[in-house]
């Protein structure tokens, strides 16, 4: 059974993997990612990050959980793909603002 998800967030999810466009569209303007080490600021380095991502590895994240905490909405996904690790489990911490995206961290 899929988690109810607040509005952005399951936005990202359904656009993930296939649409850096409508990825990007679901963050504010200054918004922050921070994956694997390296942080992406603005809607711009967040679409060429997620273009990047989606060209290199084919992949599909499945939300599993959700959880609330300090105003922080943990997702926990579970990713299956072409990427060493497969299948991996991975913690993406969203914080909101005006019903968008105001900055993503994606840990293991």
């Amino acid at each position: 059974m899929t988690p109810h998800l607040p509005g952005p967030v399951a936005a990202y999810f359904s656009a993930d993997n296939r649409d850096s466009e409508a990825v990007a569209r679901c963050f504010t303007q200054n918004a922050t990612v921070k994956d694997e080490g390296r942080k992406y600021s603005g809607r711009d380095e967040i679409k060429r990050w997620k273009a990047d991502t989606s060209t290199k590895y084919v992949y599909t994240c499945e939300p599993l959980a959700v959880e609330v905490r300090d105003e922080i909405n943990i997702v926990t996904g579970r990713v299956t793909g072409n990427f060493p690790g497969s299948p991996v489990d991975l913690r993406y911490s969203f914080r909101l603002e005006d019903n968008l995206i105001a900055s993503l961290e994606i840990a293991a």
